[in-house]
């Protein structure tokens, strides 16, 4: 088990998701960064789809009750155990009574947390992760608070790497600063003035400080939309559109004032335009970006959106390949 010492900014409990409850207006939650909580899970001998802690700017404190195996991955930080310091993106090795402290993020928005086995918390509808809007999943529905206990799970995987195995450095994202994000255009691209679509792929915005889970809101150029008459189920704002379902990564933008990415905790319909979705493969990017880094968008097609997602599948098997020879020395 594992014991919360301090929580940190915000700590919750995150698995791949809740996939599949789309229809009954449930988001998928779940890591922001899929592929740094995979990483973590690899590195601490879980299979990939095991709860992790997801950490954000500030981590926890947690004292550990058993041997632990555990991996931190996701943005830099500064880590030690009881008061040594140790590395990210490597496997662990953790003892009774020891306290592993996760510091202040140097880059990146969130940070991963794998111990071996898995956290243990209950599931709900398929899934540990925290839905916090609906106080659902992961710990009792929300963040972790000092004194929480975790149980630890059984979710362990094939191979169990060695300690100071690590990530390939060049299998590792690279966060923060500028990022451009690779966008396939949507159902309302015609609702944008062309002139407007073309401002919007060459002009840079910033991420705004009011962004969570739900979205990351961008600062930038508004949008304009083309005149029209309202039709029936909408409303009267340019911006409006009978209702749509939202992908996760859709753009949204209210009253053509404001770009909102959508993330895993957003609602999954609405009524407002979406000039496109950020592809699969750069969700991951997107989620780590914080205030006041910056983004720009570049549009693809639909088939180069799923090259870059077969792309990125190949980044994760390098990384499994190169563990699980690890694991055998």
């Amino acid at each position: 088990m594992l014991t919360v010492l301090s929580p940190g900014a915000r700590t919750l409990v995150q698995d791949l998701g809740r996939d599949g409850q789309y229809a009954i207006g449930l988001p998928p939650s779940g890591a922001l960064d899929q592929y740094s909580h995979r990483c973590a899970n690899l590195l601490a001998g879980n299979h990939e789809n095991a709860a992790t802690l997801e950490i954000t700017m500030i981590g926890p404190a947690l004292r550990f009750t058993e041997p632990a195996t555990v991996a931190v991955t996701g943005g830099e930080a500064d880590a030690d155990v009881d008061g040594v310091p140790v590395s990210c993106w490597r496997t662990l090795f953790v003892e009774p009574g020891q306290v592993l402290r996760i510091g202040t993020l140097r880059s990146g928005c969130h940070a991963y947390l794998a111990v071996r086995g898995g956290i243990g918390t209950e599931p709900f509808l398929g899934s540990r992760s925290t839905y916090q809007s609906s106080a659902i999943g992961g710990h009792d529905g929300r963040a972790l608070v000092s004194g929480d206990i975790l149980p630890v799970g059984d979710e362990t995987g094939m191979f169990r790497p060695g300690a100071g195995s690590t990530v390939d450095p060049r299998l590792r994202p690279v966060l923060g600063g500028h990022q451009r994000l690779r966008l396939v255009e949507g159902l309302c691209r015609h609702r944008f003035t062309d002139e407007s679509v073309r401002e919007f792929f060459s002009s840079t915005f910033t991420v705004s400080p009011e962004s969570d889970r739900t979205g990351r809101r961008l600062i930038g150029p508004a949008l304009r939309f083309v005149d029209r008459e309202a039709p029936f189920g909408a409303g009267d704002n340019p911006s409006n559109v009978v209702d749509l379902g939202y992908p996760v990564g859709s753009v949204q933008v209210p009253n053509g004032e404001e770009a909102i990415c959508l993330l895993r905790d957003a609602v999954t319909g609405g009524g407002y335009a979406t000039i496109g979705t950020v592809v699969s493969a750069d969700l991951d990017v997107l989620a780590q970006l914080k205030a006041p880094d910056t983004v720009g968008f570049v549009p693809v097609s639909l088939d180069q959106a799923i090259a870059a997602r077969h792309e990125r599948h190949d980044r994760l098997k390098q990384v499994r390949h190169g563990l699980r020879l690890l694991s055998l020395y």
